[in-house]
């Protein structure tokens, strides 16, 4: 399964800036619908585009393995 690491990001981000970053600022900077950031972050095995990786990756200046995370599902 693929795990999203948007709460990590944002957080990092927030340590970074030295300030609250919240989901909607998210969401108005980086172009993604506020509602699929809270799916990404809600709903394991929640599917999104390439497109919205694409925005995240770059409203956080990172790479695509930082925003997401293959974990082995536990059966």
């Amino acid at each position: 399964m693929i795990r999203f690491r948007v709460v990590e990001l944002i957080a990092d981000k927030s340590f970074a800036e030295r300030r609250t970053v919240s989901l909607n600022e998210v969401a108005a900077g980086s172009g993604v619908h506020r509602a699929t950031l809270s799916k990404m972050i809600n709903q394991p095995g929640v599917n999104v585009g390439s497109d919205v990786i694409d925005k995240l990756c770059r409203y956080f200046a990172c790479q695509p393995g930082d925003v997401m995370q293959f974990v082995v599902d536990q059966e």
